[in-house]
C-alpha cells in the first residue's frame, strides 16, 4: 500500500488560530479606539492654542484691544492675517465638530448656547473690571479621557 502524505492544516488547527485571531482583535479595537479619542482631543487643544495665539497678535496689532463681538470674522480678515479660518472644536464623544464662537454676556452665561464650541469673554465694555475679557476656551463641562473637564483648558 502506497500512501499519499498530505500536506495541510486540520480544522482544529485552522480553529484556534481564528480563535486566537478574535482574542486579539476584542483587545486591539477598544485601544485603537480610545485613541483616536485622544487625538482628537489633542487636535482640540492645538486648536485652542492657536486660536489664543491669533488673539494675542491681534491684541499686540491693536494696541491692547481684544474684539468686543465675535472674534471669527476679525481673525479671518485680510486673506487671513491672523488665521485662514477658524478651527474646529471636537470634545468626542459628547459634541460633534462646532468651528464657531459663543460669546459670554456680562452675567456670565452664554448667548447662543452653542454647547461644544469655542467660547469667548468679549465684554470688556460692559462689565470693564472683567479681569477675563478676551479669554478663549471650550465650552463643555464634560471630561477628556484624563477625567480633565474641557472648560478647564
Amino acid at each position: 500500500m502506497n500512501f499519499k502524505k498530505t500536506t495541510g492544516f486540520t480544522l482544529i488547527e485552522l480553529m484556534i488560530v481564528i480563535a486566537i485571531i478574535g482574542v486579539l482583535a476584542a483587545i486591539a479595537i477598544p485601544k485603537f479606539s480610545d485613541l483616536i479619542r485622544k487625538s482628537s482631543e489633542g487636535a482640540t487643544k492645538g486648536n485652542l492654542g492657536a486660536i489664543r495665539s491669533a488673539m494675542c497678535i491681534y491684541f499686540g496689532d491693536v494696541e491692547g484691544w481684544y474684539p468686543v463681538t465675535d472674534p471669527a470674522p476679525i481673525l479671518t480678515m485680510n486673506n487671513g492675517k491672523y488665521m485662514k479660518e477658524i478651527p474646529a472644536c471636537y470634545n468626542p464623544p459628547y459634541h460633534l465638530k462646532i468651528a464657531a464662537f459663543d460669546m459670554t454676556n456680562s452675567t456670565g452665561g452664554t448667548e447662543n448656547g452653542t454647547a461644544g464650541a469655542w467660547e469667548y469673554q468679549a465684554n470688556r465694555l460692559t462689565n470693564p473690571g472683567d479681569k477675563a475679557w478676551g479669554d478663549v476656551w471650550v465650552n463643555c463641562t464634560h471630561t477628556d479621557s484624563r477625567a480633565t473637564t474641557w472648560s478647564a483648558y
